[in-house]
């Protein structure tokens, strides 16, 4: 996906510069934190599909006006 957009040099590039700004220690931190992170997300949206499936109305539809 990454190398669609930017090729393969672009990744080294971008590869390079965040090595250079955070450091080599501090990815594997900032990538397990981003993963913690999408985790987290699909654990809501799997939630929130359950409590529609169960019967509660979605956030959208108790908005909408009575007529």
């Amino acid at each position: 996906m990454l190398a669609d957009i930017f090729g393969v040099d672009g990744i080294i590039v971008l590869v390079v510069v965040l090595v250079l700004l955070f450091g080599g220690a501090a990815i594997p931190k900032l990538a397990r934190n981003l993963g913690s992170a999408h985790n987290e997300f699909k654990k809501g949206l799997s939630e929130g599909g359950q409590e529609d499936a169960a019967g509660t109305p979605a956030a959208d539809e108790s908005a909408k006006p009575n007529s």
